[in-house]
């Protein structure tokens, strides 16, 4: 009888490396796709957010007659300003909550304009003034 030699099966190297190489091409793929997709998501929320908090300057404004200055800020929603006056106008809090962070975690920016206002946030690179900034204009 011959004994026949029993070639042993596996993958070579270089096919293993073959699909670690297709994987890893994939893998960037997606999450290249996932982080863009998730950085027009952050904007889309940012300016969901933005409205809503500009409903409830219009709320406070309704009320008072005028928005709250820049240095009482959206906490103005929250607790009367102790610079008021007439304290028995604000029927606040106009928010059941503090106002969240934008996406990115960074407190939105607040500016009263006189008989208007303006909120954004800094947007991904957290820097004022650039293209990525998220506003109500």
């Amino acid at each position: 009888m011959k004994r026949r030699k029993r070639r042993q099966q596996g993958f070579t190297l270089l096919e293993v490396l073959l699909v670690l190489t297709i994987l890893v091409i994939l893998g960037s793929t997606v999450t290249f796709y996932f982080a863009k997709t998730q950085g027009k998501a952050n904007a889309r929320i940012a300016k969901v957010q933005i409205n809503a908090i500009s409903q409830l300057l219009e709320e406070y404004h309704i009320d008072l007659g005028s928005y709250p200055s820049t240095s009482q800020g959206l906490a103005a929603l929250r607790t009367a300003p102790g610079d008021l006056g007439d304290t028995t106008k604000w029927a606040g809090p106009y928010s059941k909550n503090d106002i969240a962070p934008d996406p990115w975690s960074r407190p939105y920016q607040y500016e009263s304009q006189g008989d208007t206002f303006r909120i954004w946030s800094w947007g991904a690179d957290g820097q004022d003034g650039t293209d990525d900034d998220i506003s109500t204009e």
